[in-house]
């Protein structure tokens, strides 16, 4: 998994409210590898894209915010259904952090287990990040995951909260099982005691 210590990039906003894991990736697209090359295409599919493949009036199809790293979402952002799809769509769309008011828990979690960086930060201040990026197409913002803080286009900086063991594997790029391994010597030794203990087994 890619660590996540400090970006900055383009930053895409979107103002819809309540955006579930199916406007995030259809359900059609769902046994679909995640090393399919089509994968960044299925990211907000439907509202992309219309039957004939044309493109829709969407921030992501907008030349200014084509390369965003960074998105910017209101409330409720990632509810819905528990796939884990919708982060890898993020994921290998090329979005490194996901700014919002509130999340689905499941998707905040999937983000994590992906490498990226979900954020919630107060309804005032991303209504703000989001009214400056629409302003501003193509402008940066800067996120710093060790100091927790979020710098906007306006030079204003915005702390956020983070679970610490979260925060760790992010920035050290430890997926769960790359986590997992780091205790392998504990795990053996326990396996071992075990054995010993239950030989009658």
């Amino acid at each position: 998994m890619q660590p996540f210590v400090k970006l900055t990039a383009i930053a895409a906003p979107y103002d819809r409210v309540n955006v579930d894991t199916d406007q995030i990736i259809p359900a059609r697209f769902l046994l679909k590898r995640r090393t399919d090359p089509a994968y960044p295409g299925y990211l907000f599919h439907d509202l992309r894209f219309a039957a004939d493949g044309s493109e829709r009036d969407f921030v992501l199809n907008q030349p200014a915010y084509r390369g965003a790293q960074i998105f910017v979402g209101s409330e409720n952002f990632g509810g819905g259904s528990s796939r884990e799809a919708a982060a890898i769509a993020f994921s290998t769309y090329g979005v490194r952090c996901v700014i919002a008011v509130s999340f689905g828990d499941i998707f905040y979690s999937n983000c994590i287990k992906n490498g990226i960086l979900p954020i919630r930060l107060p309804n005032e201040a991303a209504s703000a990040l989001r009214a400056q990026a629409h302003a501003k197409p193509g402008a940066m913002l800067s996120i710093d995951l060790p100091a927790q803080t979020v710098t906007g286009f306006d030079g204003n900086i915005h702390r956020f909260e983070i679970d610490s063991l979260n925060k760790s594997c992010l920035i050290e790029g430890l997926s769960q099982i790359a986590l997992t391994l780091r205790h392998r010597d504990a795990i053996d030794a326990f396996e071992r005691r075990y054995r010993e203990t239950v030989s009658w087994v």
